[in-house]
């Protein structure tokens, strides 16, 4: 069942507690109601941050920055501040849930300072790239691996990371790196290049591999969204408010998403991801085309989608050799 944890049940109703008492005192119904198509959007994108590798960002950025031409650091910075909620609650669903062992996710804890340190670097570094490339790059990034990913066999089946090597080491350090730096840009990210590492250099399990993305996105999303207060200072009353508009429905809809996971055969919602990030970026480059958009989207995406599909189809080989020795 999926209240049938009493840590998670408890996490929810404190949880909607303090959403009640934040809206009471800094939001109000008016402002919801003019504001209806942030919660609106993370119907579906919390529904994916818990179902798939792809966080409630890959629907929130697109959707604010492209659809409803919000800056792109709001969009950004909402996406982390929506997963610091939906992710969390699809986190600690996971955690609870009976017949999980913990240990399998004691890497994440390693994960997340590397990633840390990539999103600070992003911050600093990255920040004055030109707003259309970013979106071009974002959406490059989510429409490539949904593709890649529906595409592809490649599940793999180990429940454990298995590190062997320094270049193993190197290499999710790397990645982590990178996926922090995806986060600085775009509010997410982090946990498509984690998975896509852990299911074909690691061979993990996909369904494990997906926890261990949403559990990574969950925490940088809570150590950006601090940095972004603390640090910065870049959070304003307005973002607060869109947040609290959203809050009750990630809360809910991203654990949904991950126990629907557990229950159904989701090829038919990854299709749908697919359509509606072909559809993201058929608008992206139809709403004031331009030869410079529209070459940013066709060569990242044919980059990107490269790198995904030979990273996918590594290990499909794999098992089919593995398969031809037994």
């Amino acid at each position: 069942m999926f209240f049938e944890s009493r840590i998670f049940r408890g996490w929810y109703i404190v949880m909607m507690l303090l959403w009640a008492a934040l809206f009471a005192f800094l939001c109000s119904v008016p402002f919801l109601l003019d504001h209806w198509h942030y919660p609106a959007t993370m119907i579906l994108g919390a529904f994916i941050a818990g179902l798939t590798p792809e966080g409630g960002g890959a629907v929130a950025f697109p959707v604010l920055s492209v659809f409803f031409e919000i800056k792109r650091e709001m969009a950004r910075d909402f996406s982390l501040m929506i997963q610091s909620v939906g992710m969390t609650s699809a986190s600690i669903w996971i955690l609870t849930r009976k017949g999980n062992r913990l240990s399998t996710y004691a890497p994440v804890l390693l994960f997340v300072p590397v990633s840390l340190a990539g999103f600070v670097l992003g911050m600093t570094l990255l920040q004055a790239i030109p707003v259309h490339v970013i979106q071009a790059l974002f959406l490059s990034l989510i429409l490539t691996f949904a593709l890649a990913y529906v595409s592809s066999e490649h599940r793999g089946e180990r429940r454990l990371l298995d590190t062997k090597t320094p270049a193993d080491l190197a290499l999710l350090g790397a990645v982590l790196i990178a996926g922090g730096m995806c986060a600085s840009l775009f509010g997410t990210g982090a946990d498509i290049v984690l998975y896509t590492l852990l299911v074909t250099r690691f061979r993990m399990d996909e369904k494990v591999a997906t926890h261990m993305s949403i559990m990574l996105m969950a925490a940088l999303s809570i150590l950006g969204f601090g940095y972004r207060v603390f640090w910065d200072g870049g959070i304003t009353d307005y973002q607060v408010q869109t947040w609290l508009c959203a809050y009750p429905v990630v809360l809910l809809m991203a654990p949904l998403g991950s126990y629907i996971l557990h229950k159904l055969h989701v090829e038919w919602m990854l299709r749908a991801v697919v359509a509606l990030n072909l559809f993201q970026m058929a608008y992206f480059n139809l709403k004031n085309p331009s030869v410079e958009k529209i070459a940013w989207s066709i060569g990242l995406s044919v980059i990107l989608f490269g790198v995904f599909w030979l990273s996918l189809a590594r290990l499909s080989r794999e098992r089919v050799v593995a398969a031809e020795k037994v």
